[in-house]
């Protein structure tokens, strides 16, 4: 439930188009709901704009069913991330419109469609083998309502990949740079450009990368102003913290 739903609750009230009893099973579960294993922040909408992600991953294929079902009842937006395709299997007979993506390992459902804003988030990423990454941010920013480019395969091996797309890049308004090996790609664009830049190190990489460990130093260490750093493989971290710079 979000601000416009609250408002349009008490305008029903109001106008004696709904009954009090009505409106108290409206709004009954907020500010949570207690599952047992999970309380459901259900005024989270309300308090930052956006409602609450389910992050899968150590969840039981139930808990994440369970999670699922019940906020299909509240007419939110879902977005359920480091969910593996066995989980999809098991939740996707609860609505015909749960869409899975396999690569992003994302579970979303949009029943309030949001504008997409005018402005856009450009997504860059190094190699294809960052691609599960570009996905997770992707499907992030396209829930909460961003228009999204996405730029993929410019890493530094080949730089005059990077030039040949460097006009969309300088237009976005917030951009994703995600890179494994030495994650010079952020440094690289950082230097290129006039928009902040939300870098994503990747784990991937040869022994020496540290499952990502020397990209997250190489960005965090980057002599490019404008570049902030999020966690390793972090798409969802980065994509909605530029979904609030987009929309600002």
């Amino acid at each position: 439930m979000n601000e416009k739903d609250i408002i349009q609750l008490l305008e029903q009230l109001k106008n004696n188009d709904i009954s009090v009893d009505e409106a108290y099973g409206a709004i009954k579960d907020l500010p949570f709901k207690d599952l047992g294993f999970a309380k459901i922040d259900n005024h989270r909408e309300i308090r930052v704009g956006y409602p609450e992600v389910i992050y899968c991953e150590n969840k039981t294929i139930s808990q994440v069913r369970e999670i699922i079902k019940f906020m299909l009842t509240k007419n939110n937006n879902i977005l359920a991330t480091r969910a593996s395709k066995e989980m999809f299997e098991e939740v996707k007979d609860l609505h015909k419109d749960l869409r899975y993506n396999e690569l992003g390992r994302t579970i979303t459902y949009e029943t309030n469609k949001i504008p997409r804003t005018e402005s856009y988030i450009a997504i860059v990423s190094a190699g294809t083998s960052d691609l599960a990454v570009v996905e997770e941010a992707k499907e992030t920013a396209l829930i909460l309502g961003n228009k999204v480019e996405v730029i993929t395969d410019v890493g530094v091996a080949g730089i005059h990949r990077l030039y040949a797309r460097l006009d969309i890049i300088r237009e976005a308004k917030v951009i994703i740079v995600i890179a494994g090996m030495e994650g010079a790609l952020a440094s690289v664009v950082g230097g290129l450009v006039d928009k902040p830049i939300i870098a994503v190190p990747t784990s991937v990489g040869y022994g020496a990368n540290f499952n990502g460990l020397s990209a997250l130093l190489s960005m965090l260490n980057s002599c490019a102003s404008g570049v902030s750093v999020v966690n390793i493989d972090n798409g969802f971290g980065a994509a909605y913290n530029a979904s609030m710079i987009n929309k600002i």
